[in-house]
């Protein structure tokens, strides 16, 4: 976990560094009155955005930040210090890493905030769509998966297959599209709220109220994020109940007088499940991350995703980088709890007890 980790922030913080149009231009074109220009190119090498460009005997015509042209080159240099770009970008980066260690993110650019801190805000907003969106992607594809597996070959499991298989085809923003143009208001239906978790006032509602006002708004973003999920857990569940199927103990339930029904969830549920139960961290963390940003976008959710896209809009690295490290973080743990899990189930997954 660890080197991986590194080579995560290190990547990044390398693309970072080549990536035109970094903070201080875009302070530079806010100054001026044209901020359009916080994407503007560097007229120099861009390779080291952290490095001094200017000293106080320099001129700002000599600056490498396009635009800095008339500005006090004394001033240019204030706001490479403000946002600790007087270093070497190795320099900065190892300051960086020290910092993470303790969890000390910085303080994001423009918002005047710890970024740990804006993050913790933002995270019960992506928190709800991953966790909705696995629980109903869960509760669906298993039963689906093992009726598919009873029925292996009949019209059910091949007009089933295909059903999930075009739900798997769909990107999830496109289909975000579709439901807002349907039931949004976009141009038939105004059944459901457009943005946001809550409506105006919710703080007043009742507590019956509150909890349908949020499910109202998560109607929408919840089913765009699941379109698309249900293919690779279906099959998945299928094929590990078809591996069961067939096996002796199955042969021997069924000889005893066993009902169908006591076979498959009495005999071959637990052995069949243990793969999908043990990898439920993993699918969290997979629509967590991966599913969250558009959609938050699209719906103006005011989560992690919408957060990290603004960031790196607003070349805000502090936030960008905080993300990143929290994001990375969590998702190695969440494979470390799944592998862990593994083990807890079926403890015979122990590689260490077996001889070479």
């Amino acid at each position: 976990m660890i080197p991986t980790l590194f080579g995560i922030l290190l990547i990044s913080f390398v693309i970072i560094q080549f990536v035109p149009g970094g903070p201080v231009e875009k302070m530079i074109a806010d100054l001026q009155g044209h901020g359009t220009s916080a994407t503007a190119h560097f007229t120099g090498s861009s390779g080291d955005m952290g490095s001094p460009t200017t000293g106080s005997n320099s001129s700002a015509r000599n600056s490498t930040y396009k635009g800095a042209q008339g500005l006090d080159p004394e001033f240019i240099a204030e706001l490479e210090e403000l946002y600790g770009f007087d270093k070497p970008a190795p320099v900065r980066f190892g300051i960086m890493l020290k910092n993470y260690l303790s969890f000390n993110l910085g303080e994001s650019y423009y918002r005047d905030v710890n970024v740990l801190s804006l993050i913790a805000q933002k995270m019960p907003v992506s928190i709800s769509l991953g966790l909705w969106s696995t629980l109903i992607i869960y509760l669906i594809s298993i039963p689906l998966g093992i009726r598919k597996a009873v029925k292996d070959g009949t019209p059910f499991d091949v007009w089933t297959s295909a059903a999930v298989f075009i739900g798997y085809a769909i990107p999830s923003f496109m289909f975000a599209i579709l439901l807002i143009v349907l039931f949004a208001g976009g141009r038939y239906f105004d059944i459901f709220p457009l943005r946001g978790l809550t409506s105006d006032g919710w703080e007043e509602f009742s507590l019956l109220c509150k909890i349908g006002d949020y499910a109202w708004h998560m109607v929408l973003p919840t089913a765009a994020m699941v379109i698309s999920g249900f293919a690779s857990l279906t099959m998945l569940s299928k094929n590990c109940f078809l591996d069961e199927i067939n096996k002796h103990y199955v042969l021997t339930a069924r000889a005893k007088g066993l009902s169908e029904h006591q076979v498959l969830y009495g005999h071959i549920f637990r052995n069949a499940m243990l793969i999908v139960i043990a990898g439920f961290p993993a699918v969290f963390v997979a629509i967590f991350f991966t599913g969250s940003l558009l959609i938050e976008v699209i719906f103006s959710l005011d989560g992690l995703g919408l957060l990290s896209y603004e960031s790196i809009i607003n070349r805000d690295y502090p936030v960008v980088l905080g993300t990143l490290y929290i994001f990375s973080l969590m998702s190695m743990v969440m494979h470390l709890l799944r592998d862990l899990v593994y083990v807890w189930i079926d403890p015979r997954i122990d590689f260490e007890s077996r001889s070479v």
